[in-house]
């Protein structure tokens, strides 16, 4: 199974219609692939949030049709990245994954939104439910960005039945190395792989980290970008997640439910 990360520069010079028709042509381009993934929120930039509400969309809106269409010609998954969703109640950062006929298959609302009771935090709604893409060859769940540092999230995508997680992000710079280190995590503790496609470029003066990353249900890294804009292709092979799974059990052995300690813990000063 081939799988395409493209990790797409946000330029603000350029529109979003336009951003929206090349990354639509660089998804067609990617034709000779299985699976292809786009970024969080590429077509305003993760950090542009006084853009959220003037490029918000509904789910019928120009995004849904430009990347169906695509996928359609392409006939591939695709993971679309995420948008700004416009729904009744508010702002959710929305994720979108087509089948191969261009159908609208699975929609992510991301559940932990970044920027402690500023920017995204207060700007969008959170979402509550989790989702997993029905692929074929590798079912993979769906997590946003800053999603990767809550490792419940992912325990409860492999109990609905993920072998992999697609994590479009906006990733800054300046926390790179927490971007790897927490990919490979997330795949050695849930014995998955993990397709991690950032952006490249500037958001609204926040430096992108860039450097999407896969890696196999036993940690290793099997393809990185640099920081520029790139397309990753890397061939995965499902049958490793459930080949690693029963070499090495790890999953067989969680035990759920613990109870809390009766007794709070003091804090420093033994209160």
């Amino acid at each position: 199974m081939r799988a395409s990360l493209i990790q797409i520069s946000v330029n603000p010079d350029e529109t979003v219609d336009a951003r929206r028709r090349r990354a639509a042509a660089l998804v067609r381009e990617e034709a000779a692939s299985d699976l292809v993934v786009l970024p969080e929120l590429w077509t305003v930039g993760a950090f542009a949030y006084e853009s959220f509400a003037a490029e918000a969309e509904t789910l019928e809106g120009p995004t849904r049709q430009a990347m169906a269409d695509a996928a359609a010609e392409a006939r591939v998954w695709l993971h679309a990245g995420s948008l700004v969703e416009r729904a009744p109640e508010g702002l959710y950062n929305t994720s979108l994954v087509f089948s191969p006929d261009g159908e609208l298959v699975r929609t992510y609302r991301k559940i932990h939104r970044f920027g402690f009771d500023q920017g995204e935090a207060v700007l969008m709604s959170a979402g509550d439910t989790l989702a997993v893409a029905p692929c074929p060859e590798l079912p993979f769940g769906l997590a946003t960005c800053y999603d990767l540092r809550f490792p419940e999230l992912f325990r409860g995508l492999v109990d609905a039945g993920a072998r992999a997680f697609v994590v479009p992000a906006g990733w800054p710079e300046r926390r790179r190395e927490h971007w790897s280190l927490l990919a490979r995590a997330r795949a050695v503790e849930n014995q998955a792989y993990v397709l991690a496609c950032g952006t490249a470029g500037t958001h609204a003066g926040v430096e992108q980290a860039g450097h999407s990353v896969v890696v196999d249900p036993w940690g290793e890294v099997l393809a990185e970008a640099g920081r520029g804009e790139e397309v990753l292709v890397v061939e995965l092979d499902p049958a490793r997640v459930m080949t690693t799974r029963d070499q090495f059990p790890a999953l067989k052995d969680r035990v759920l439910g613990l109870p809390l300690p009766a007794t709070p813990p003091t804090d420093r000063n033994g209160r």
